[in-house]
């Protein structure tokens, strides 16, 4: 079993089934809760460019050449970025590939001069609440509140904190930064 970090585009054919489970997942928690079109006018709420170089980036986690988790960013202001779409197929919960997404996407974010993260999840992820609280953010909401009263849950992270780029429970993963017109792995 071989796992490899790769930089690509959201239009990225690769990315298409990770992208998918993710609309279909936000659709079962939230249906047209936050837009009469559901997820898929989240997911289209920016264009492909705002997560790529030189002020975003996209990350796919590969297994032997298929997406098995994924993330991205995009500028949120001069030092910050914003992560968006940090996902785990559904096949492949419970390893703690989330976690290696985000601190990839850290360390990308800091090569790219960001000193800062800022993110949002929504209210009726726990599992999405309870990484960023393990995982050095701070909510920017009042965690004794009720979520659903405040329906986007904000979290912020100072890059020094991710600053040494170590892993502490495993090696790191090799990442792969494309050409434009690269081929896949």
């Amino acid at each position: 079993m071989s796992d490899s970090f790769f930089y690509t585009s959201v239009k990225d054919p690769l990315a298409t089934p990770l992208l998918e489970e993710l609309l279909f997942e936000y659709d079962s928690r939230y249906g047209t809760f936050f837009n009469a079109e559901g997820a898929r006018a989240e997911l289209n709420k920016y264009p492909p460019e705002a997560f790529s170089p030189p002020s975003g980036n996209f990350l796919l986690l590969l297994r032997d050449g298929k997406p098995i988790a994924g993330g991205a960013f995009m500028r949120y202001d001069e030092e910050t970025a914003e992560f968006k779409r940090v996902w785990t197929h559904s096949a492949h919960r419970r390893q703690g590939l989330a976690k290696l997404v985000l601190r990839e996407l850290e360390q990308q974010a800091i090569r790219q001069g960001y000193a800062r993260v800022y993110l949002t999840t929504g209210f009726r992820q726990p599992e999405a609440v309870g990484l960023y609280l393990t995982n050095g953010y701070r909510a920017l909401f009042d965690t004794a509140a009720d979520p659903e009263k405040i329906r986007s849950l904000p979290f912020e992270k100072f890059l020094s904190d991710a600053a040494s780029g170590s892993v502490p429970d495993g090696a790191p993963i090799p990442a792969v930064h494309p050409q434009p017109s690269s081929a896949h792995p």
